[in-house]
């Protein structure tokens, strides 16, 4: 298993702070196995690498403009890379089926404001994009938190098989650190299209500093260190 985490900020109001997995040497665009393929629902993660020199100008036209995308999906989160991968923004949607995606896709390719006034300024501003499509690990819900923060998300790479494998020991892991009140889970990810056999986990913290504080202390309950023995 492996893991790699990155830390966000939230990008304008419907954001939040988030990590993310360099390419690795996987296999892409298969199907994986597991009970979170036995609902509709999937998020789709986007990755946006940005010139360095364009990043301030690509946020500023993206939340000028998103508007015109959040018509036709539900935005789940848009982040900013502040620790990992810099230069680098990460937007996650909600979709209920592969037909409504497809449906929006096709609806904006003929909107004339998004092309002309988003598209056509936008790509030169990018080095390079990418997608995924992520369903929710079975025992897990989406969890908004209340208030402003960072976010943080914990990009595992698992052994093949999907929930049916590795499940039971990586929710033992997770709610354990989640239900001694160290963090907030925002939700759990297991990827369907892309890199394959992939975990996100979207965790939120007050504060990078209270991130840290919090951290320590759990790197010293118990608790949470065997469960992290689990997988």
């Amino acid at each position: 298993m492996l893991v790699m985490r990155n830390v966000l900020r939230k990008t304008f109001s419907i954001a939040k702070n988030v990590t993310v997995v360099p390419n690795l040497n996987e296999l892409r665009a298969s199907i994986s196995s597991g009970p979170q393929q036995q609902h509709g629902t999937f998020y789709e993660f986007r990755t946006y690498n940005i010139k360095p020199e364009k990043n301030a100008a690509f946020l500023k036209l993206t939340e000028e403009k998103i508007h015109l995308r959040m018509a036709h999906a539900e935005l789940l989160g848009y982040w900013s890379v502040e620790f990992g991968s810099l230069n680098q923004v990460l937007q996650i949607w909600k979709y209920d089926s592969y037909a409504q995606r497809a449906n929006m896709r096709a609806a904006l390719a003929q909107d004339p404001q998004w092309m002309e006034e988003y598209i056509s300024r936008v790509l030169p501003m990018l080095t390079s994009q990418e997608n995924e499509v992520s369903y929710l690990v079975p025992w897990c819900s989406i969890k908004k938190p209340s208030q402003k923060g960072i976010y943080e998300m914990a990009t595992f790479q698992m052994k093949p098989g999907g929930p049916a494998v590795w499940g039971k020991a990586f929710q033992a892991s997770v709610s354990t650190h989640a239900k001694a009140g160290y963090s907030h889970l925002v939700g759990a990810f297991h990827s369907e299209f892309g890199l394959l056999n992939r975990v996100h986990v979207l965790w939120w913290y007050e504060s990078a500093d209270k991130r840290a504080a919090i951290r320590h202390m759990a790197h010293e309950d118990a608790r949470v260190v065997a469960a992290g023995k689990l997988f």
